[in-house]
């Protein structure tokens, strides 16, 4: 066995999985994790190499441990803070969830065997460290020493092999994560070893594992939808439905203690009432607030600026007409003016992407995509005559209501298509609506989100385009594209990162050339947080990290 895990090291990110969350700022997820996953900053871990670089000098003794509860026991036990989120949680069982926004609350209660942190590394939480045997078939992981659930439960092995083995399917039914087919067996020899032996080498594994999807819950909590139990620093207390979720910090936590005591997430759906919330002094902090309405704030707030880290486009249903014609697709790219869209939404804020992945994958993202569709209208307007379209044609664009620069980039992008007669007549819907009727029924023509990655892995984004994806809400059919996602996953299984990454940068071009879909953007993100509140920490993932949080 060679050992990669040694106590709380750090596992490189960037180059592991295939699961992914359609992250719309309105965004999505799925269960694929290694097929793609969720429906957003800063640098990407860059390494090369898998499941690499385990630092060993971070376990969390017993003695440490002891210190943790004391440190618990002197933070302000008044501290509170109300943060705005879009939308209600579409699910508190963290293997059924499938919305980013519900995945990046989830992040706060439950953890996996390793989580990802702030740097896009992976980091040992429920686990302390692991093995991989040399064939990278064996997994070995040791449970974390005196790890509780928040019911005061201690966490046993037992707990470990039901939650992985309900995610693969191996309890009955469907694997929950698709990728954890892959597994084919979860042993626990004794008391503290956790055994995963997988049918396939799969370099992704690790991070597969990390996802909010593959948390570890009690084997012995019948409905965690009502009675939501993990190890995060932050334990459920209640909910009111489209009203509220209170969280209060868990002072058992194995890790680094939380120094907010109580959190209430308060849903505000209706993106115009963000500014009065905040300045009538409701909410504290809102995430992803548009550059007007962070105009309006005045002094008793800041405004940090990140990345959303997700890929902003007009998604194309490719079996619907006329976008079943890849001219047609492509004359709306020409149509379409990028820089425009960022300057009237963002004030210039913004990273413009010409594929489905943003900066953040360092490797994987190829900048000169970007410049494959300069804004051309003649060549747009030639495009739709050789497609059988000279006079134009309309069609409806579906975009959740909750999510304002959704809507506002909407209205940009309708104005430019008119250039070519194209109308665009923008339908906004519920996000739940968004959920059932667009992304798991594919009842639209185009809708105007942005997705996300649950992991630095180009599997997490790219996936979800293959012909026969379950999360393939696009319906893209191309035998190429096929074919190259399989090259990529047949370097993986053999640890040829190299060989890997060409494979998926292909996949981008791909999706690029033949206009999948109109890119347009990975989003600036403006954070409002009221002054006395700090500790805000981006990640390079559609995460919020409750724990950083602190009072002045």
């Amino acid at each position: 066995m060679t050992k990669r895990g040694q106590k709380f090291g750090k596992v490189l990110f960037a180059s592991m999985l295939l699961t992914l969350t359609v992250a719309l700022s309105g965004c999505a997820g799925d269960k694929a994790a290694g097929d793609s996953k969720q429906i957003a900053d800063t640098s990407a871990a860059n390494s090369s190499e898998v499941n690499t670089a385990i630092n060993a000098e971070t376990s969390v003794s017993s003695e440490e441990m002891s210190e943790t509860s004391e440190a618990n026991e002197t933070t302000d036990d008044a501290s509170h803070i109300t943060i705005g989120i879009p939308q209600d949680l579409d699910s508190l069982v963290p293997s059924l969830s499938q919305g980013a926004g519900t995945q990046e609350i989830l992040y706060n209660i439950y953890e996996g065997l390793y989580k990802p942190d702030s740097e896009g590394n992976l980091v040992p939480a429920v686990a302390s460290d692991y093995t991989m045997s040399e064939d990278g078939l064996v997994y070995t992981f040791t449970l974390r020493d005196g790890i509780q659930f928040h019911n005061g439960n201690p966490v046993t092995v037992a707990d470990v092999k039901y939650s992985i083995e309900t995610c693969a399917g191996l309890n009955g039914g469907e694997p929950v994560i698709s990728a954890f087919s892959n597994i084919e067996s979860v042993e626990t020899p004794d008391e503290s070893t956790i055994v995963i032996t997988l049918k396939e080498s799969s370099s992704p594994f690790m991070a597969i594992l990390s996802t909010v999807e593959a948390a570890i819950v009690p084997a012995d909590v019948a409905d965690l939808q009502t009675n939501p139990v993990g190890t995060g620093p932050y334990k459920f207390v209640s909910r009111s439905l489209q009203e509220n979720v209170v969280l209060e910090r868990f002072d058992q936590y194995w890790g680094e203690p939380a120094h907010i005591k109580d959190i209430t997430l308060k849903v505000l759906a209706d993106s115009d009432s963000i500014v009065m919330n905040l300045k009538g002094g409701a909410v504290d902090l809102v995430a992803r607030v548009s550059t007007t309405q962070a105009a309006e704030l005045g002094d008793d707030f800041e405004v940090l600026e990140g990345t959303m880290n997700l890929v902003q486009a007009l998604y194309l249903n490719n079996a619907a007409a006329p976008f079943d014609i890849e001219k047609v697709r492509q004359a709306l790219c020409y149509a379409v003016n990028k820089q425009e869209i960022l300057d009237f939404v963002s004030e210039g804020k913004g990273t413009p992407v010409g594929s489905s992945m943003f900066p953040a994958f360092g490797k994987y993202y190829v900048e000169e995509l970007n410049n494959l569709y300069t804004t051309n209208i003649e060549k747009a307007k030639e495009l739709l005559t050789e497609a059988g379209y000279p006079d134009g044609f309309s069609f409806t664009m579906k975009v959740p209501s909750n999510y304002q620069q959704h809507v506002d980039t909407a209205q940009v992008v309708a104005e430019q298509l008119k250039q070519i007669n194209v109308t665009a007549n923008i339908e906004l819907i519920e996000w739940e609506t968004w959920l059932s009727d667009v992304y798991q029924g594919r009842d639209f023509e185009a809708t105007l989100v942005g997705v996300d990655a649950s992991t630095l892995t180009a599997g997490a984004m790219l996936s979800r385009f293959r012909s026969d994806a379950h999360n393939n809400f696009i319906n893209y059919n191309n035998q190429e594209y096929d074919a190259a996602y399989a090259e990529a996953l047949a370097a993986e299984a053999v640890m040829d990162d190299g060989k890997a990454t060409e494979a998926y940068k292909k996949c981008e071009t791909i999706l690029a050339e033949t206009a999948a879909n109109v890119y347009i953007q990975d989003m600036c993100e403006l954070v409002a947080v009221r002054k006395g509140y700090t500790g805000y920490t981006f990640y390079p993932l559609y995460i919020q990290d409750f724990s950083k949080l602190d009072v002045q």
